[in-house]
């Protein structure tokens, strides 16, 4: 009876919502491996016909409307090893080091990136996780175009029109961007990582 209210509560999107919190349990485990088996036999950036999980597309900003489009890409996770010949690094001590390096940004902000590039035309609004393996991760990228009639009569999008907002994901500017940049104010924000030096 429980489970009856709940349905009656709850719309498609919450439900959707509520079976994400859950990653580990045998429904999305079997879920995600079966995507991520069918997304390894895609390209590497290709564009969806209608996004993966509907509703953190909607939470995002996605409407299924004229002008809006989902591309799929993938990153390879891990670290940046750097190339050093024979492991030497010249220089500094503060130059040394070859395996354990990260880079600055979050492979989401690359994801992003790499569709923004591939799809010059369009701009990019938001991205969303998918699924991963054990070699690369997969996002879904939220894209406008702001020649549409339809972007652009719509106010609640066309501020993604104005020239300033041309790929806005190679300056950082997106949700996953400004999270690598440190900013923010507040008690003891100075420690944030990326901070004072990168901000």
């Amino acid at each position: 009876r429980i489970q009856i209210l709940l349905s009656l509560i709850m719309g498609p999107c919450k439900y959707m919502e509520e079976l994400y919190k859950k990653k580990q349990s045998d429904l999305m485990r079997f879920l995600l491996r079966v995507r991520c088996w069918q997304f390894r036999q895609l390209t590497a950036i290709h564009r969806a016909s209608r996004p993966t999980r509907p509703d953190k597309a909607r939470r995002l900003g996605f409407k299924n409307k004229q002008g809006m489009c989902i591309y799929r890409t993938r990153v390879k996770r891990g670290g940046r090893k750097r190339l050093a010949a024979k492991g030497i690094c010249y220089g500094k001590p503060k130059t040394s080091g070859v395996n354990q390096l990260k880079f600055q940004r979050s492979l989401q902000s690359v994801a992003e990136e790499r569709v923004g590039r591939a799809c010059g035309g369009l701009r990019v609004l938001n991205s969303y996780w998918v699924g991963q393996d054990a070699v690369y991760k997969y996002y879904e990228v939220i894209c406008l175009d702001a020649a549409h009639k339809a972007i652009r009569i719509d106010p609640h999008y066309n501020w993604i029109c104005n020239p300033v907002h041309k790929h806005r994901e190679l300056r950082a500017l997106t949700s996953a961007g400004k999270k690598n940049r440190g900013l923010g104010k507040g008690h003891r924000y100075t420690k944030v990582i990326g901070s004072s030096r990168r901000a």
